[in-house]
């Protein structure tokens, strides 16, 4: 008989494997609920008037220190010694883990990407410093040597002079566009404080934030972008009109934070 059962457990696989799984956890289920019926059939014993709370605390010490015990001297068994469930429950175990590591690959890939930006980043500002770094340095050789070298240094007084009249008409022409963006900015893009708040400042008790205009948001992106090309984001706060950012960000001269929906920059329209 046990060499037909052992047979008919073969074949059937998996399948009959899990079946058996079941059956024991229904049976020892089933011997659980009978010791649950015993304990309600020995009744509630009536606790004595004076100290009810600390006969029910000492009650509660006792039973746990019992099933401590139990535990210590209890050794762990399997549910079942049949190879094809423990096949099975290895299987189960092996996929959760499998799906972990994949999770923590995709994590560890993803920080990993990141990581590769912020370096690239880095490097490019790096070699933009270093490049600075040499011109200053070229600037400098000659400096010295106009200096121990004087009639070197007349044959360039025109190119200097020529030069400077550059650098002028360039600040002339840089405030002339930066007049002109402000006077335009002004007009088609007022300060929302003066127009779209008065409703919020009449309704609310608490003091208002001051909104900045468009133009000192992009004043605030350009510094920012010249100084720290390696960090060029700038935190958006309660002064930002939401309106302002959108238009920003929908025109293609704004690019928000790829981490922090807070944070944006200006386009990088000199690359």
């Amino acid at each position: 008989m046990a060499e037909y059962l052992s047979e008919t457990t073969n074949k059937a696989g998996p399948v009959a494997a899990k079946e058996e799984l079941l059956d024991e956890c229904e049976s020892i289920w089933k011997q659980m609920e009978e010791c649950q019926s015993k304990l309600m059939l020995l009744g509630t014993e009536t606790l004595p008037p004076s100290d009810a709370k600390l006969y029910l605390l000492m009650l509660q010490w006792k039973a746990l220190t019992v099933d401590f015990h139990q535990w210590q001297k209890r050794n762990p068994e399997l549910i079942s010694t049949n190879p094809d469930v423990l096949l099975e429950l290895g299987k189960e175990e092996l996929q959760k883990v499998k799906n972990d590591l994949e999770m923590v690959l995709s994590i560890v890939q993803s920080k990993n990407k990141h990581l590769e930006e912020d370096l690239k980043r880095e490097q490019q500002w790096y070699e933009e410093q270093k490049q600075m770094l040499e011109t200053l340095n070229k600037i400098e050789e000659e400096v010295n040597s106009q200096d121990e070298h004087p009639s070197t240094e007349s044959l360039k007084i025109g190119e200097l002079n020529e030069l400077k009249t550059k650098i002028l008409k360039l600040k002339t022409f840089k405030k002339e566009l930066l007049t002109a963006l402000g006077g335009f900015l002004d007009e088609y893009f007022p300060c929302p404080e003066r127009g779209e708040n008065i409703k919020e400042k009449n309704s609310s008790a608490e003091p208002v934030v001051e909104l900045i205009t468009l133009q000192e948001i992009l004043e605030m992106l350009i510094n920012t972008l010249l100084a720290t090309p390696h960090e060029p984001y700038i935190t958006i706060n309660e002064s930002f009109w939401p309106p302002y950012i959108e238009l920003l960000l929908r025109c293609g001269m704004a690019l928000r934070h790829p981490e922090d929906p807070m944070r944006m920059r200006l386009q990088a329209f000199h690359k």
